[in-house]
């Protein structure tokens, strides 16, 4: 029976070509999403990928979700932990609204999912999680302290998990994606966004397909001895 992966914000963007490449290696991917009806169903038609729409904020609609998907499938295998949103600026400009909005996709999302499925990944004797985060909680970003506090703790959070469960099968590990070249990149202001490339070594942006590949990786048995790691795909704009 193949291997049972969830993609949180599986039908967009990043989250988008990892769902792709895990349904064509076989993998039987269940993306979520929680807007825009038309584009998901259109995704999924397209690819042949199940999609499920709920609020990953939520810890009740999440829990409810992840039973869902346990009923249909008895297990879930693999955790890919991509939704996230922006809502950018300044701190002394930053409505509590938008703080709250953005740690509760970006961070509470992770423990609604990952205390939702842990258990059963214990039980038996195998799991992969990967919490997909930012060259900016690595080195922050002007107008993100919400985004980067999120993205930054994501590593804490995967690194201590790797510590309790590596002993029963499961890894636990983040990919750290510089500027990649989806929707939210590409809404940045145009002069902006030259001055960012600019920046970066590789002198252009990353490709989602490029996360993608990694995470095939992480999950496979050849990254089995790979926990509580932090891997960057950044183009060289950040090195830690």
């Amino acid at each position: 029976m193949s291997k049972i992966a969830l993609v949180t914000g599986g039908t967009r963007g990043i989250g988008e070509s990892i769902s792709k490449l895990l349904n064509a290696n076989n993998y039987k991917v269940i993306a979520s999403y929680n807007s825009n009806d038309d584009a998901a169903n259109k995704f999924s038609e397209i690819n042949n990928i199940e999609i499920m729409k709920w609020d990953v904020s939520s810890f009740d609609e999440s829990k409810s979700a992840i039973e869902k998907i346990k009923s249909n499938y008895n297990k879930i295998d693999i955790l890919i932990n991509n939704a996230g949103i922006t809502k950018d600026a300044p701190l002394h400009k930053m409505k509590k609204e938008d703080w709250d909005a953005v740690i509760n996709v970006n961070l509470n999302s992770v423990f609604n999912l990952t205390s939702n499925v842990i258990n059963d990944m214990r039980a038996n004797g195998f799991g992969r999680i990967i919490h997909i985060s930012s060259v900016n909680g690595q080195k922050g970003q002007f107008g993100q302290t919400n985004y980067s506090a999120t993205k930054s703790a994501l590593q804490g959070f995967s690194k201590s998990l790797a510590l309790e469960s590596a002993s029963k099968g499961i890894t636990s590990n983040v990919i750290a994606p510089g500027y990649i070249n989806t929707e939210m990149v590409a809404a940045i202001r145009e002069d902006i966004l030259k001055n960012i490339i600019d920046t970066i070594p590789s002198k252009r942006l990353g490709e989602s397909n490029e996360i993608a590949e990694m995470v095939l990786y992480l999950i496979s048995e050849k990254a089995s001895y790979i926990n509580g790691a932090t891997l960057s795909i950044n183009g060289g704009l950040y090195m830690d």
